[in-house]
């Protein structure tokens, strides 16, 4: 399937470089819509990847890379079922949208986040599952999820203490505070900093020059310079599990959906 047109993102492959792209009003918000097309697409991979060198994950929304995982949707279905089998239905979840990040995380070719505007929680992690992330200059990176009680549900964490160091890791998380384009860039998340509006062009140039290189020597150092943290992942999901059944976790949740604000989402 080289082209792929869906109610939350779309894709095309030309020349050997697919393109997808998030579009899923307000924010691109990850609920069980996107993660389905998600699954579509990495479900893609085995017969594309043969042919392609390189994947760029961009949005159509002016404002906003993503806001994260579709908080309003995950409210509306712990509070459709009862209270003990919450944990087992955001597992499911949880594990579903895993197995599409960690797909990405290996894919068999070098996978790049083209990113502007605000790249939270969910989102961040999308990027962090890519092996380049360029952004523009207004780009803003951050993990809010603790503010509700919980903590990055999509492997965020495993992969960012991959990629950078703790001290970095520990001031996202525990702050919730965002990090500018070039902050992001100064520490190592944003490998290309790039002008306003350009992230998506210089991403382009980018997978340019990576398809000037051998497939096989790219797909052996991409294996051996970013294994995926399994075991850590597991356990990001098992902590996950449990701090999401406590109620104030719910009363978090349902001040969020609550609010009249046009961009709660932001920290």
């Amino acid at each position: 399937m080289k082209s792929f047109k869906g109610k939350t993102l779309g894709w095309e492959w030309r020349e050997g470089c697919i393109e997808l792209t998030l579009d899923h009003e307000p924010a691109n918000e990850i609920g069980t819509a996107m993660l389905e097309e998600l699954e579509i697409f990495a479900g893609a991979f085995g017969a594309l990847g043969p042919e392609t060198s390189s994947c760029i994950i961009a949005s159509a929304r002016k404002s906003v890379f993503s806001a994260g995982g579709d908080l309003r949707e995950l409210y509306r279905h712990a509070t459709s079922v009862p209270e003990g089998e919450r944990p087992k239905g955001i597992r499911r979840f949880l594990e579903r949208i895993h197995a599409v990040m960690n797909a990405i995380d290996a894919a068999p070719f070098v996978t790049i986040a083209a990113v502007h505007g605000a790249c939270l929680g969910g989102g961040l992690e999308l990027a962090l599952a890519c092996d380049i992330i360029v952004a523009d200059k207004m780009a803003r990176f951050a993990f809010p999820e603790l503010r509700l009680g919980f903590i990055p549900g999509f492997g965020g964490v495993p992969r960012l203490k991959r990629d950078l160091g703790n001290a970095i890791v520990r001031d996202l998380l525990f702050t919730g505070r965002t990090l500018n384009a070039s902050r992001a860039h100064a520490v190592g998340l944003v490998a290309q900093l790039a002008g306003e509006g350009e992230a998506l062009r210089i991403a382009r140039s980018t997978a340019t020059q990576v398809s000037k290189y051998d497939s096989v020597a790219r797909a052996a150092a991409k294996e051996f310079m970013k294994p995926v943290p399994h075991a850590e992942l597991h356990e990001e999901i098992d902590i996950f599990c449990e701090l999401f059944t406590r109620p104030e976790v719910m009363a978090a949740l349902k001040k969020f959906v609550e609010d009249s604000g046009p961009m709660p989402y932001l920290p």
